[in-house]
């Protein structure tokens, strides 16, 4: 069952995390109900497993979604059940939450106390709008250093997008995607050097992952295993290393607020509408969908680009 989960997301072109996380939520149905074929079970049974995640395991409400959604692509996608009881389970209802934004101050701070290759990423976050998984997956050629300018590949949703490159950044970039040539040359004269490719590109252009052009800026130190293909080569650097760093540069500067990767693209998009640009500009350089979801950062100002003065500072 587990793998035919597997094999329809991939058939779906859904992302890998993705994938991962329907799998274990159908695999963790299942568990919860005895081993029991998802044929067997219905409405009566979905709803009993969210309640228990909600009442024994109290998880939030998008976790709940989550698990909710992963169910409806097994009976939907998987097992092809297209039941009247499907569209009447209700999802747990998400409560707003204002997004974390830290001062210019205290992105000064932090970033203060961050340097080499994470202080560099970090800036890249806060300078770009970048999200974690955008940044960590910068290849070379989509970095102009001359326009200033940073093309993303494949985002949240799979679109793509054009956003700044801060001038400030251009030099320590350079720096750094120089270190990454020496070390896909070191890797050629081993005998490795591919990355990978996404789609089908590697069976169309099969010189094209050994190409400079194609390595990710931030590399890992040591090569891995592929999980799908088996084949070793170099990836790209964990995300976790950079949350670590974040996390502990947050404590060094002593920032309260729960200074985070993502909390730095929100700060990058409070900034701008705080400078006076305009929410479409915002929403294109975030690769918002909808500009309702960029407009989110005008309650965190509550007052707007212009700005209001409180009557009590007047």
């Amino acid at each position: 069952m587990l793998d035919r989960v597997r094999e329809r997301a991939r058939r779906l072109g859904m992302a890998k995390r993705t994938e991962e996380a329907y799998v274990g939520w159908v695999r963790r149905y299942i568990l919860a109900h005895g081993k029991r074929h998802p044929d067997q079970m219905g409405a009566r049974e979905v709803e009993q497993f969210l309640t228990l995640l909600a009442v024994r395991d109290n998880v939030a409400p998008s976790t709940q979604n989550q698990a909710l959604a992963a169910l409806l692509f097994l009976y939907r996608e998987v097992l092809g059940q297209s039941l009247p009881w499907m569209d009447e389970v209700r999802r747990a209802k998400k409560p707003q939450r204002l997004p974390v934004v830290l001062s210019r101050s205290e992105v000064a701070a932090l970033l203060g106390e961050m340097s080499g290759v994470h202080g560099l990423m970090a800036s890249l976050l806060y300078g770009s709008g970048l999200r974690l998984m955008e940044c960590i997956r910068l290849r070379v050629k989509d970095v102009d250093l001359e326009r200033h300018e940073l093309l993303v590949r494949q985002g949240k949703g799979g679109k793509d997008r054009r956003t700044m490159l801060p001038q400030a950044l251009g030099a320590r970039l350079r720096v750094q995607i120089d270190e990454a040539r020496t070390l896909h040359q070191r890797d050629l004269a081993a005998g490795f050097g591919q990355v990978w490719m996404p789609d089908a590109l590697a069976r169309k252009f099969p010189n094209a992952a050994r190409e400079f052009g194609w390595q990710y800026i931030f590399p890992a130190k040591t090569r891995s295993v592929d999980p799908r293909s088996g084949v070793l080569r170099r990836h790209h650097r964990d995300e976790k290393g950079l949350q670590r760093a974040v996390r502990a540069a947050s404590l060094r500067a002593g920032t309260v607020k729960p200074a985070t990767c993502h909390a730095l693209r929100h700060s990058f998009a409070t900034h701008l509408l705080e400078a006076g640009y305009d929410l479409r500009t915002i929403q294109e350089l975030l690769g918002h969908s909808d500009v309702r979801t960029t407009q989110i950062y005008t309650h965190v100002l509550n007052r707007g680009g212009r700005g209001v003065l409180s009557p009590l500072d007047r």
